[in-house]
Order: structure tokens, then sequence, then C-alpha cells
């Protein structure tokens, strides 16, 4: 039988090289491997080896007769897909690095600890004669994997297996807890390090520009899904879920893990990574309606089909859809047809007693979120748009007169991210991107970008692969032309000088020991980590966990 993509995978495209038979291939709209929201196999062409489950960071792929009933659905998916054969682009080369003697060893800092970050260190790495030092403000690592990936997904979260491989690597480093323009400069990385590579993500959010958009209760998705990933920066955060309904504007994958997140009965998350703060405020939650806005048309909504398949498998939350038809338009493609068909059959089904739901309002904006008498959010005014082609193939959402005020207590906006300038780089404050070329830096030789802040806040964990490996490329035809500056100070010396500024930076063994921690405290209770939320308890891990099995994590003190 043959084997299935069972998820939004991570797009790393390990299991595309291994394919004897190139039968894996990416979305029909998205033809660059990094950029697919997941990877699909051809039914057909697949001989069964099973080489791409071995292959396969995140464990996405399983044999057809080996799929859970939650997992059936992707067998049309992958199949569906590869009903119009299509042509793929070859994968690029590693360009490889010219020698180097072993006192010369090519020197490079990383600004930036998730995907991004790890899949340049990685690609450097591949050559001989690299040493990386990875420098991140907080005391944990991997960024969005592990503080944006819903406590829901555990699967996503299994790409940490493949951090942890490049972790391992000669030449890695953590400096971790160092934060790049406060305790060190860009001029002290560029003196230390023959290179510098920022993939710092985009942290911000887009704002919707409407009265009330500031009133306690509307916030930003983002610094929800921080809550309840027991970020550092958001641990002490409170959200008021005394209220019935929560409305979320935008309709991406981040806002549909929102929106499931506070629909999912809490026990059912009590067996997940999420923090415990925001367990036991979901416990305590009276919300049992979630509307999600979107401005435009079932058929343009951003959420992928494996996050909506999720959805709509799940037994305990109704789903509900207005301002759509969804009736699938003449020319729509075949995964576009599939979420419509989905919604349409989600929203046909009989309510279920108890069931919480998920309201999807299409064809709506938001004009104004409105007060109640102590000045907190009590409602959204949403107008519905017309929706309107433009002759060049493209639909616009033109408001209308037609306005209704929807009630509720919390109003989460997901409209995107922004990226943030970082101190002495060039800024677009258009795109909130690093103006670059293949992720040179615009006049500032020696100095790359990776990632969101490179090319702005698209695509998926796998889409960092690809990004990373263009910008390595240039860093090393750079290096091998001989355009990258000697550095003036040694590798041992930029230890020190982190040292004296930072009381515990934490390398790869104190990161480690943290990880234990959490893991070691989860097992307790049946869970895959409990996470350390506080700094302090953090940098006390790092110090006690491995002196407990009499070795000390390594910190730079003072």
């Amino acid at each position: 039988m043959p084997h299935v993509v069972t998820q939004a995978c991570c797009g790393d495209a390990s299991c595309v090289f291994a394919c004897p038979v190139n039968a894996i291939h990416p979305t029909p709209d998205e033809p660059d491997f990094g950029l697919a929201e997941m990877l699909y196999i051809d039914p057909v062409s697949c001989v069964d080896c099973g080489a791409c489950v071995t292959a396969c960071p995140v464990g996405a792929i399983s044999a057809h007769d080996r799929l859970t009933a939650e997992q059936l659905p992707f067998v049309d998916i992958n199949a569906l897909f590869h009903e119009t054969p299509r042509s793929y682009p070859a994968q690029a080369p590693v360009t490889p690095l010219v020698a180097r003697t072993s006192t010369d060893r090519l020197r490079v800092a990383i600004v930036g600890s998730g995907p991004a970050a790890l899949f340049a260190a990685d690609e450097l790495l591949k050559r001989p004669g690299v040493r990386v030092t990875v420098i991140d403000r907080l005391p944990t690592p991997h960024g969005l994997v592990r503080a944006g990936v819903a406590p829901d997904h555990p699967s996503t979260k299994t790409v940490e297996g493949l951090f942890r491989h490049i972790e391992e690597q000669p030449g890695f480093r953590y400096l971790l807890g160092v934060d790049v323009g406060v305790d060190v400069t860009h001029d002290e990385l560029a003196a230390h390090h023959h290179a510098v590579v920022y993939a710092t993500g985009a942290s911000h959010d887009r704002r919707l520009g409407i009265p009330g958009e500031d009133l306690p209760g509307s916030t930003t998705a983002t610094d929800f899904v921080a809550w309840y990933n027991g970020h550092p920066d958001h641990a002490d955060r409170t959200f008021d879920l005394s209220g019935h309904r929560a409305v979320v504007i935008g309709n991406g994958n981040v806002a549909l893990d929102v929106a499931r997140v506070l629909a999912t009965d809490p026990e059912r998350l009590a067996g997940t990574d999420i923090a415990d703060h925001a367990l036991t405020a979901l416990r305590a939650s009276a919300v049992r309606e979630i509307v999600l806005v979107g401005r435009r048309g079932a058929e343009h909504a951003a959420f992928t089909l494996p996050e909506l398949v999720g959805l709509v498998e799940r037994d305990d939350i109704d789903v509900e859809v207005h301002g759509d038809t969804l009736v699938v338009p003449a020319g729509t493609d075949v995964m576009t047809a599939r979420k419509l068909d989905l919604l349409r059959e989600a929203a046909a089904r009989p309510r279920r007693p108890g069931a919480r739901t998920i309201a999807f309002r299409f064809a709506s904006s938001p004009q104004v979120i409105d007060a109640d008498g102590d000045g907190r959010v009590a409602g959204v005014g949403l107008v519905r748009n017309d929706l309107v082609p433009d002759g060049g193939g493209v639909v616009r959402a033109v408001a209308t007169r037609d306005v209704e005020t929807v009630s509720a207590g919390l109003v989460l906006r997901s409209i995107g991210y922004r990226g943030v300038a970082l101190p002495r780089l060039p800024f677009d404050a258009a795109s909130a991107t690093v103006p670059h070329a293949s992720g040179r830096v615009d006049g500032m030789p020696g100095t790359y970008v990776a990632g969101w802040i490179k090319r702005g806040p698209s695509g998926f964990i796998g889409t960092n692969r690809s990004c990373a490996q263009e910008t390595v490329d240039a860093l090393v035809a750079d290096a091998n032309a001989g355009l990258l500056t000697e550095p003036a100070g040694a590798s041992s010396e930029f230890r020190r000088l982190v040292g004296d500024r930072v009381a515990a930076a934490i390398d790869l063994r104190g990161w480690r020991a943290i990880d234990a921690a959490e893991r070691a405290a989860g097992r307790t209770e049946g869970r895959p980590r409990r996470k350390i939320v506080q700094l302090d308890a953090m940098l006390e891990a790092a110090s006690t966990s491995a002196a407990s099995r009499r070795r000390r994590p390594r910190l730079v003190r003072r």
C-alpha cells in the first residue's frame, strides 16, 4: 500500500531526498519545496519502500494501512493533489567552502535560535572548518517551535529532534540569555567573527487601525499564543475568559490555533506541554463560542487544508459558517475545493450538546471595538463586505453600510506579524524586513539575514530550510571570494567579553539541563514536559539539574 503524509509537516524535504522514485512533491501553487504548507506522496508512483518514514524528522508519514481514523482524510488529500501532472525544479547543490587552515576556521555568529537560525547553522556546519555560535536573548532556544506551535500539535514539535541533531554537531555553540544590541553590539560580533547572520523573526503584530483597538480585553493572538506556550515574557499575563464569546480577527493558521485552544476541553490539553498557568485559566474559562472573522470569502481563507482537517475531525467542537455559501467557483483548484467541501460538511452536522463552537464569519471586517461601562471590551462592530473581482483574478473586499455588533469579552487580532528594526542594520518599514540581496544585508559586508526578518512572515517551518540555504550559499561564496574580513579578536576573547557582561549565559549543556528538568517534571504527570516559564527558575535549572548528575552546565560567569 502507498505511504501518506498525514499532517502539515515541517517541509524539511528530507523525505524528498530519501524517495527513490520522486513521488513526494509540494503544493500546486508553491513549486518551491521550501514554501509548501505540506508535502504530498503520489499514490501511483509510491513503491511502498518506507524510506520516507525513516527520513521524516516529525513522524508525519505513515503506511496507508496503519492510519488512524483521524488520518484517513489525508489519503484523499494526497491523491487529489496528484490528479494533475506537474514538473518540479531540482534541489540546489551545496556550495563547498574553500579549504582553510585549522587555525583559520570560518567563525559565524547567528543571532536568533529558531528554525531559520538552526537551519542556517546546519547548512554552515555541512562544510568542514566552520564554527557557529548561536546567540539568543532567551535562555531557551527553538523560537516558535517552542513558543508558537499549539500544544495540541505535538507531532509538529518533534522537529526538535532534528534541532537536537544540529546542536550536537562539532563546531556548534550556544550563548543563550544574551541580548544582542544590549549585552553585546553588532560591531563586537563582527570584530570576533568572519560573518554575522541575523535570524530574529518577526515578533510584532500588524495593527487593525480601528477605534477601541487598545481597550483592555483587546490584544494580539501572538500574545495569547506566547502565554499558553509558556514564553517567559508573557508568563505573568492575564486574559479575561469570563465572557461567553471571544472574537479572533483573521483566519490564518495562528487564528485557527487560538480558536481551537479556546474551544478545547481543558482536560484534553492536560496531557500536553501547555503552560500550567494557562491550563488553570482555561479550566475556569466561560468562553463557549469563538468567532473567526475573515474579510474575504472562504475560498480565500489563509488557514491550510491540514489545519482545517484537524479541526473538523474533532468530536468536541462544533463548526458554524456565516457570510459564504460555500459553493465551489468554476476553476477552483482541488485543494481549495476540498476546503470548501469540508466547511460545508462540518457546518451541516447536527449540533452536539455541550460542545463549544467555532463560528467562521466570512466577508466581514472589524470597524470598531466597543467598550462597556468599565472601559473594557464589550463587542466588535463588523461591517459586511461585498466581494468584487477586479478583472485581474483578484477579489477585493468592498465595505457596505451593513454593520452588526457582535458581543464579546475578548478580542484577539491575528492579521500578520511584523519584523522589528535591528540596531545598526538597515530596515524597510513598509515590508518590516532588512533590505538584502540573496541574504546579504545591503551596505554591510559580512552581515546576512535569514527567516522572517529576511523575507517577511510567510511560509512554514520547512520554508526556513531553503531560505537559510540561500543565505549560507551567499556567505560561503563571499568567504571563498575573500570578501569576509578576518576577525580582530579570538573566539575565546568573545566568550570572555560576554562573561564580563552577562551573569549566566547558558551554553548547550545548560539548555540540555533545562530540557531534562522539564521532561522529568512532565513524566510524573504523563505529559511530554512541564515548561519552566520564569527566567530565574530557568537559570536555576541550568545550574542545578546537570550538577545533580555530577556534571555542572557550563555557565559563562563573571
